[in-house]
């Protein structure tokens, strides 16, 4: 599948919550119970909920497959909001999500790319992020992408309490 990058604005918030919401339960169906994801989602992935973050100064990518512009994959950067010590010029990638049939494509490091990008350009020296401490797929490529363990925190997904790690990276 050929992909494209752009700059996602308040008009796409019903595109961002359409993948976020997909590209979430591919991620974390058969690992997470099910009534969690779906409550996870309509409170965090929703169009509302996006747009909010745009107004708020977040910076969104939107990848679209060239065949019909169907959203794709997403980031999301925002203010931190994560319990480890703050420097100055810190921003976080709230999220980061392909589907499934972009994996091996390279969208992934693509958006990685595209996101630290956004983040210098606003000046910003170090990215941070939170992971589900059990997703060791993810943990690869955001080591594979230059990040290391800069603390853990409790993040609750609809009802239920999970462990995850806060990995860093100077950009």
């Amino acid at each position: 599948m050929d992909w494209r990058l752009r700059r996602a604005g308040p008009a796409d918030a019903a595109a961002l919550s359409l993948v976020a919401g997909a590209t979430f339960l591919e991620a974390f169906a058969g690992i997470l119970d099910g009534t969690d994801i779906v409550a996870h989602v309509a409170r965090n992935s929703s169009a509302a909920a996006f747009g909010a973050y745009l107004f708020d100064d977040a910076i969104a990518t939107l990848a679209e497959a060239d065949a019909g512009a169907a959203p794709i994959g997403y980031t999301l950067l925002t203010r931190p909001d994560l319990p480890v010590a703050m420097e100055p010029g810190d921003i976080e990638l709230k999220r980061i999500y392909a589907l499934f049939p972009t994996h091996g494509s390279g969208l992934g490091p693509a958006l990685m790319a595209r996101a630290i990008d956004d983040a210098r350009a606003r000046g910003h020296h170090r990215l941070l992020l939170g992971v589900y401490g059990r997703n060791r797929r993810a943990q690869r490529f955001y080591e594979k992408q230059g990040f290391t363990v800069a603390g853990t925190r409790r993040f609750r997904v609809g009802a239920t309490w999970h462990d995850d790690l806060i990995y860093a990276r100077a950009i």
